[in-house]
């Protein structure tokens, strides 16, 4: 019998449409006398219940200069509404129903640190309203919160932005903000190619502020980001890296090209270029980024090495008129420096005087600049040669021939004399190249081995 009746009511007109006439009769019944100003409590004199829980879905921009975390949200908020309740049987079993937010009170839960201009709340979707007086709100919000940015270590750092969520006006004896959950629900998190999610804990906290003596309940979820660095690695420090390498080779180019002084000036340039790039996007703090402290390193290096070039071309180009090399600097760098570099001339093995062929070594290159003929003409007495046979005796060919001889001399003296300061030269270049060298790979081991 029961089966036939069901099969009729299946089968009769209008049948379908019971239910729906049950919830407008309920929707009507429930809201005839209800204000959705008050806060729906029997007693005032205790807390309302507030539950809190935050999905989410994606991370929309981090803008380090202004310290602004834009992000998609749901927030879910559930509480008890003691004057919406019904009794499930009265209404044909109906247990449920979805009816706007506008139409019942709502807890004036806002984000604390909110940063937009707008101020904008969540979006107006409807609520589920149960039998019990149990509303879930399920509702998507775009925020922006403020965050603090510690650059440090960019672009191998990671951040730390909260979002303090909190009623405005009600205190913590009339709402008891509580979060549902102990982190943030992640498991629709859509992956930001910027930024890795590494845990979203929730906290609640109760503070009393200045302002008021009722203590203020909040919830508070820490958003733990670390950024991915490989973009960064591959446009900002690997051509920074690649460029301080250059710097050094400046002191292998020869004196004579001109280009020394050029190429140092052309690499300070381009380091300049990428420190603006990342100035650009950081906030104007006190705490400089590992990576600007890495470019700052490398333009003072650079700096240095470009002066210690025009010092260096500045020796090279010694006239004739120049000093001798000191003996300490002859002994230091002539001979243990250039052992050092590997700096050899070509034929400096020749430079040693030929010995004459039954006589002393002649005084050759190393000869006194201010030999007089009469000197010669005893030099010549001295070796032997027989007045009757030669043309010593001559006086005047002989003051001829020693004033050739003399500035003879006096040229060769002066060539070794700027050989030897061009070699001073070229053995600074080769050791304050290898010594800039060294100086730019340990700074970018320090820099990367800070960033692990």
């Amino acid at each position: 019998l029961l089966a036939l009746c069901l099969a009729s009511c299946l089968l009769a007109p209008g049948c379908w449409g019971a239910q729906g006439r049950f919830a407008y009769k309920l929707l009507h019944d429930l809201f005839a006398n209800y204000s959705s100003a008050l806060r729906p409590v029997e007693d005032t004199d205790r807390a309302l219940n507030v539950t809190h829980q935050v999905t989410l879905s994606q991370i929309i921009d981090m803008d380090e200069r202004n310290q602004v975390l834009t992000s998609y949200l749901w927030v879910r908020q559930a509480w008890l509404d003691a004057h919406l309740t019904w009794d499930e049987d009265a209404y044909d079993g109906i247990d449920s129903i979805r009816i706007p937010s506008s139409y019942v009170w709502r807890p004036d839960i806002i984000l604390y640190n909110n940063a937009d201009d707008r101020f904008g709340g969540s979006m107006e979707t409807n609520v589920v309203l149960r039998s019990d007086g149990h509303i879930v709100w399920d509702s998507p919000a775009i925020t922006k919160s403020s965050c603090k940015v510690d650059v440090s270590y960019f672009p191998f750092d990671g951040q730390r932005c909260r979002l303090t969520f909190g009623s405005w006006t009600y205190n913590g004896n009339q709402i008891d903000l509580r979060n549902r959950l102990d982190t943030g629900d992640l498991t629709d998190f859509v992956e930001n190619v910027e930024w890795e999610v590494l845990g979203m804990p929730a906290t609640r906290n109760v503070i009393t502020y200045g302002c008021c003596s009722e203590p203020y309940p909040d919830v508070t979820y820490t958003l733990l980001l670390r950024r991915r660095a490989s973009f960064y690695i591959f446009n900002l420090l690997l051509p920074c890296i690649m460029v301080s390498f250059l710097a050094p080779l400046g002191f292998y180019l020869p004196a004579d090209s001109g280009e020394k002084v050029s190429l140092g000036v052309t690499v300070l340039l381009a380091l300049t270029v990428f420190q603006l790039l990342v100035a650009e996007s950081m906030p104007p703090s006190e705490s400089v980024p590992l990576i600007g402290k890495y470019y700052i390193a490398t333009m003072t290096m650079i700096t240095a090495s470009t002066a210690l070039t025009i010092f260096i071309m500045n020796v090279h180009h010694c006239g004739p008129g120049a000093r001798p090399v000191p003996p300490w600097a002859r002994r230091l760098i002539l001979h243990h420096m250039a052992r050092l570099c590997c700096v050899y001339e070509v034929g400096e093995s020749c430079k040693s005087p030929q010995r004459a062929p039954g006589g002393r070594a002649g005084r050759g290159d190393a000869g006194v600049l201010g030999e007089s003929p009469e000197e010669g003409e005893v030099g010549a007495k001295a070796g032997g040669c027989p007045r009757d046979r030669c043309l010593c005796h001559h006086h005047g060919l002989l003051r001829n021939v020693g004033y050739i001889a003399g500035c003879f001399r006096r040229h060769r003296a002066a060539q070794r004399r700027t050989g030897e300061w061009k070699k001073v030269a070229k053995v600074m270049d080769r050791f304050f190249m290898w010594v800039f060298f060294l100086m730019v790979f340990l700074m970018s081991m320090l820099v990367l081995g800070k960033a692990a």
